[in-house]
């Protein structure tokens, strides 16, 4: 085996301070500032290692002295942290309203914010909001749009690996013609990944919510449309043509069987427990609507609903929870999750008397009986989920200290 240093083989010195470097860098991003001592137990370095260590970091830009420690006998230590001006990372959420933007700083905390309405319909329409979404939330920051290292946009539907073209999500204008990742790709100037937006709530529950620690789990997602994500082993599970989780479209029992679901753009499943059957449902059990577009109103009667829960308000939760449970349990018996999670405004509406009723139902219908829980990332979990795989990116990137 070589023995040069200057090489980057398995195992050599240079490999094994990048090693170590980064995983001081972790540790000071889950604990926060810590003194060199305490970097050295953690890390198992000596004292003389961990202090080559942080001076290396330091001169490197990646971590700042933050203060010293207070209230122990003997002098104060230095504390370091992640220096968060290191480099920092953006998202987007996109959906048929509007485009919402993030940048954070690498340590993960939101440093700009930025909304603008959805774009027209066309190509450069759809292009110009992405930049100026970006934008202003780069300016807000104090930033410029190259201070960006990495940006993640999530959207409904997905881009087919194959054609570069969005499909299952024909309700968004402007994003399907042939030539918008080129052009988006044009207009900026650092690396940009697309993921589906029920996903990347998925990242945010398993990084930061419900899901933590679960390797196996199922979340459903209710807005504007029904969605889910599946993460199986630890991971997500996109499918061949990125469409693994457009549960709307899934054929179930209690509604007529649509045909021609990618024309139509819905299918049982969503014409069964969609967001959109709870004004009906609602007036034929003689309830008022609340006023208001969709999907506000849906929000507004599960709320009312759950505050109420009884008389109307339980046979309507009754009925759109055995509604859930019935796609649900189709999912469950193909994946056998350890988990359940649900998410988006019209199952979070319904809280914990919808929760409730769902796993009552799905325990009747599917022979497994995975936990079954609401969603805890309740701010803008799509964006948060955006961020966290911009931000896993960069640390990757900008973490490596192996060619310093």
């Amino acid at each position: 085996m070589p023995t040069d240093v200057t090489g980057t083989t398995p195992g050599t010195p240079r490999v094994l301070r990048a090693m170590n470097d980064r995983a001081a860098l972790d540790l000071l991003l889950e604990h926060g500032p810590l003194s060199r001592a305490r970097i050295g137990k953690l890390t198992g370095l000596s004292k003389p290692t961990a202090s080559q260590l942080l001076a290396r970091l330091e001169a490197a830009g990646l971590v700042v002295v933050t203060g010293t420690s207070e209230g122990r006998p003997g002098p104060n230590a230095q504390l370091y942290g992640v220096n968060p001006r290191a480099a920092y990372a953006a998202g987007l959420d996109v959906n048929p309203r509007r485009v919402r933007a993030a940048v954070a700083d690498v340590t993960g905390t939101v440093v700009g914010e930025f909304e603008l309405p959805t774009p027209r319909r066309g190509r450069s329409e759809a292009v110009r909001q992405v930049t100026e979404a970006l934008d202003g939330a780069v300016g807000a920051a104090g930033l410029a749009r190259r201070d960006v290292h990495r940006l993640v946009i999530g959207t409904p539907g997905a881009f087919d690996p194959s054609t570069g073209r969005l499909r299952y999500a024909s309700h968004l204008p402007g994003w399907h013609g042939p030539g918008l990742l080129e052009e988006l790709a044009a207009a900026l100037p650092m690396p940009v990944e697309y993921e589906n937006d029920v996903n990347l709530v998925a990242v945010a529950e398993q990084r930061l919510g419900a899901a933590a620690g679960y390797g196996d789990f199922v979340l459903l997602w209710s807005e504007e449309g029904l969605g889910a994500a599946l993460v199986l082993g630890g991971r997500l599970h996109r499918g061949f043509t990125g469409g693994a989780g457009e549960v709307g479209f899934m054929p179930v029992p209690g509604t007529p069987l649509v045909r021609n679901v990618a024309k139509a753009g819905s299918g049982g499943f969503q014409e069964l427990a969609g967001a959109q059957v709870l004004p009906r449902l609602a007036r034929e059990l003689g309830l008022g609507v609340p006023s208001g577009g969709y999907p506000e109103s849906a929000v507004r009667l599960l709320r009312a609903a759950a505050s109420e829960d009884s008389g109307g308000y339980a046979r309507l939760l009754d009925a759109y929870a055995t509604g859930l449970a019935t796609g649900l349990a189709a999912l469950v018996a193909v994946l056998d999750p350890e988990l359940v999670v649900l998410c988006g405004d019209a199952v979070v509406a319904g809280g914990e008397p919808l929760r409730e009723r769902v796993a009552a139902e799905l325990a009747e219908l599917a022979a497994a009986r995975p936990r079954l829980v609401t969603g805890a990332v309740q701010e803008h979990p799509v964006l948060r989920g955006a961020l966290e795989v911009a931000l896993a990116a960069t640390r990757d990137d900008v973490f490596d200290t192996s060619a310093r």
